[in-house]
């Protein structure tokens, strides 16, 4: 049986770009959602779309407080956490008609985060056969929607929830 891999070099300009001192995901400013990408805001946390996105509709749900495992949340933030996820399932299906969705989280540089101290959740709408030639070819990766129109229909449908 043949190994496959998943290469994601347009990610390399995220890794290679330079970092802030400052927590990006505590910027919190509401005047500012439309700037930041932030699509949608609960109680105890919020979604945002992912500036650099394996696939059309990449966000990530994100809890205010600023912590780095799931043990640091009160029941009360992590129930919201949760039902955030479930809330970007409904509009993922609603707004991107995906075949599946993955949801993940990387605890820590060695899992992966790129963000290691503020822990995040990616929600990646995912269709049969989604795999880009183009990233292989040319190492470039087609995400065919802009990001304000992402912007708009994600945050139509949140508001609709």
């Amino acid at each position: 049986m043949r190994d496959k891999y998943l290469y994601s070099p347009w990610r390399l300009d995220y890794i290679l770009s330079e970092k802030t001192r400052d927590c990006i995901l505590c910027d919190q400013e509401p005047a500012l959602d439309k700037e930041r990408l932030v699509v949608y805001r609960s109680r105890h946390c919020y979604v945002m779309i992912n500036r650099y996105p394996y696939n059309n509709g990449h966000v990530m749900c994100v809890p205010y407080v600023h912590v780095s495992s799931l043990s640091d949340l009160s029941d009360a933030i992590l129930s919201d956490l949760i039902k955030t996820l479930r809330d970007c399932e409904t509009v993922m299906n609603k707004v991107y008609l995906c075949d599946g969705i993955n949801m993940g989280l990387n605890l820590g540089s060695a899992a992966g985060a790129g963000i290691t101290d503020h822990l995040h959740f990616h929600v990646i709408p995912r269709w049969v056969g989604d795999s880009s030639f183009m990233t292989i070819v040319s190492g470039e990766r087609i995400i065919p929607e802009a990001f304000e129109r992402t912007y708009a229909r994600l945050g139509e449908a949140f508001s609709e929830l």
